[in-house]
């Protein structure tokens, strides 16, 4: 069980979005994985929720958290191989960790913690609440954005994860982003670069979308 929560080892740079719902995490992953031409990772457990929700009316469980975390990892795993220098993660299983702490009362799955402390990534950008309220059928707790923001925040120092706190408009945190993940690359040699190979390109560019759908930035 614990294996599959393990990331693979790829020498490429890895980046987090981080932070409590509805700060643009998504729409900046996207931006980002365009940019350095490469592939992003997204949420799986908004599907996985939305389906739940769909099908059942029911919101996530503490239940649900293993399996999520088992999805996250398989697709970060699977688009780590096909990603050039760079991998975009829209979450990790830190993230999963303060969730399952938040809303359950402070459990969290054995194994679950032991991944989300030992799995590494070069940088996270934190995100904060400087930005609308969009609420779906999986958002909640509008009203404890702050206290959400503080246990992401006090999760990053704790575990000494190395992070930039991203606020201000979309541009401005594109840009900051930008730059520091640019600071990165300089740092960094002999990194992976996706494959010229036909096939693999079509996969390269699977979990992004055409320039005509991106979202505004």
């Amino acid at each position: 069980m614990e294996k599959t929560l393990k990331q693979d080892k790829v020498n490429i740079i890895k980046i987090v979005l981080f932070g409590p719902e509805s700060t643009g995490k998504t729409t900046l992953s996207i931006h980002l994985a365009r940019h350095y031409n490469t592939v992003w990772v997204p949420e799986y457990a908004r599907d996985y929720l939305q389906n739940k929700w769909n099908n059942e009316r029911k919101t996530c469980e503490n239940s649900d958290l293993l399996p999520i975390a088992f999805g996250q990892m398989k697709l970060e795993n699977e688009l780590a191989k096909k990603a050039d220098k760079v991998l975009i993660c829209d979450t990790d299983l830190l993230e999963t960790k303060v969730y399952s702490e938040e809303f359950y009362g402070g459990f969290v799955n054995e194994d679950l913690e032991k991944a989300a402390r030992a799995n590494s990534y070069d940088l996270y950008l934190l995100t904060y609440i400087d930005t609308p309220w969009e609420a779906d059928d999986l958002r909640d707790r509008p009203e404890q954005r702050l206290e959400m923001f503080k246990a992401f925040e006090n999760a990053l120092i704790k575990y000494n994860r190395s992070y930039i706190l991203l606020k201000g408009d979309k541009k401005n945190r594109y840009k900051t982003a930008v730059a520091k993940i640019d600071e990165i690359l300089k740092s960094k040699e002999n990194l992976q670069r996706f494959s010229d190979n036909l096939s693999d390109l079509d996969l390269h560019f699977l979990h992004q979308q055409n320039n005509d759908n991106l979202p505004q930035i």
